[in-house]
């Protein structure tokens, strides 16, 4: 079982930045292919990115392409989020999962855009 705890989230200007960090500990962070997921209020689980083991792959979702970039650093078990040109409608909270598996996301950490 994977432990993942998030962090960075906060308030943000919209067309201003955050950076989420996600530490992993409890397996070989580096054998997973990893997501990140967001919830906003009311709505259901919206996948967001994902990254392949060792990083060579990447995918987006179309509402995030060209803005958001997910990358991992394997040595330190962590995974990242940077988020450019955030938009009202990318206020969720955000988890980073497993790709496999959503159920073992960790708490998630609150964005919220908003002027």
């Amino acid at each position: 079982q994977v432990q993942l705890v998030e962090s960075g989230g906060g308030l943000v200007q919209p067309g201003g930045s955050l950076r989420l960090s996600c530490a992993a500990a409890g397996v070989t962070f580096s054998y997973y292919a990893m997501s990140w997921v967001r919830q906003a209020p009311g709505k259901v689980l919206e996948w967001v990115a994902d990254i392949s083991p060792g990083g060579a792959t990447t995918s987006y979702a179309d509402s995030v392409k060209g803005r958001f970039t997910i990358s991992r650093e394997d040595a330190k078990n962590t995974l990242f989020l940077q988020m450019n040109s955030l938009k009202s409608e990318d206020t969720a909270v955000y988890y980073c999962a497993p790709n496999s598996d959503y159920s073992q996301r960790g708490q998630g950490t609150q964005v919220t855009v908003s002027s």
